[in-house]
C-alpha cells in the first residue's frame, strides 16, 4: 500500500457526463430578483449559455437574492464553468443594473458549485431548489413559484 488510501476516492469524481448544482447570490443580498422584467432577463442568459458556452441548462429557481440552477457541459463544446458562469453574471448584471438604478456589482464574486454524482444526489437538489421558496414563505406549495423553470434537461 503507498499510504493514499484516501485518494482512492478519487477515481469516483470524474463523471463522462456530469451534472452541476450552481447557486449564484446577489451582492449584499439585496432582494431584487423576482420581478417579471429581471426574470426575464435571467431566463434570456440561462437559455443563451448553451449557445454561448456550452453549457446545457436543467431545472432553476431564482429567488428573491439568489439563483439555483443545474449545469451540464456539452462535451467538447464546452467552455470552463468559471468563465460561462463569469459571463453569465456579466450579461445579466448588463440587463438588471440600468433597470433598477443601481451600480455594480450585481452578483457576489464566486458561486457555489457542487458536482451531482448520482441520481439521489440530483433529486436531492432538486427538492431542495423547488422547496426553497416554501422554507422562505414566499408560497405555500412549490408549483406555486413563478419563477422556476427547465431549459434543456430536466
Amino acid at each position: 500500500m503507498n499510504g493514499y488510501r484516501h485518494l482512492k476516492r478519487l477515481r469516483w469524481v470524474w463523471s463522462e457526463q456530469p451534472v452541476y448544482f450552481i447557486t449564484v447570490c446577489m451582492a449584499t443580498r439585496r432582494p431584487l430578483l423576482t420581478s417579471p422584467a429581471i426574470y426575464g432577463i435571467l431566463v434570456d442568459e440561462l437559455t443563451n449559455l448553451k449557445v454561448r458556452h456550452g453549457w446545457a441548462v436543467g431545472p432553476y429557481v431564482v429567488m428573491p437574492d439568489h439563483v439555483h440552477m443545474f449545469l451540464a457541459p456539452r462535451l467538447y463544446a464546452s467552455k470552463p464553468l468559471s468563465a460561462a458562469m463569469g459571463k453569465w453574471k456579466e450579461w445579466t448584471a448588463k440587463g438588471i443594473l440600468p433597470r433598477v438604478e443601481l451600480t455594480a456589482p450585481l452578483w457576489q464574486a464566486e458561486f457555489f458549485d457542487h458536482v451531482l454524482r448520482s441520481r439521489e444526489s440530483r433529486a436531492e437538489k432538486w427538492n431542495y431548489m423547488r422547496e426553497n421558496p416554501v422554507r422562505a414563505g414566499l408560497v405555500t406549495k412549490a408549483e406555486d413559484w413563478p419563477y422556476s423553470g427547465w431549459i434543456d434537461f430536466r
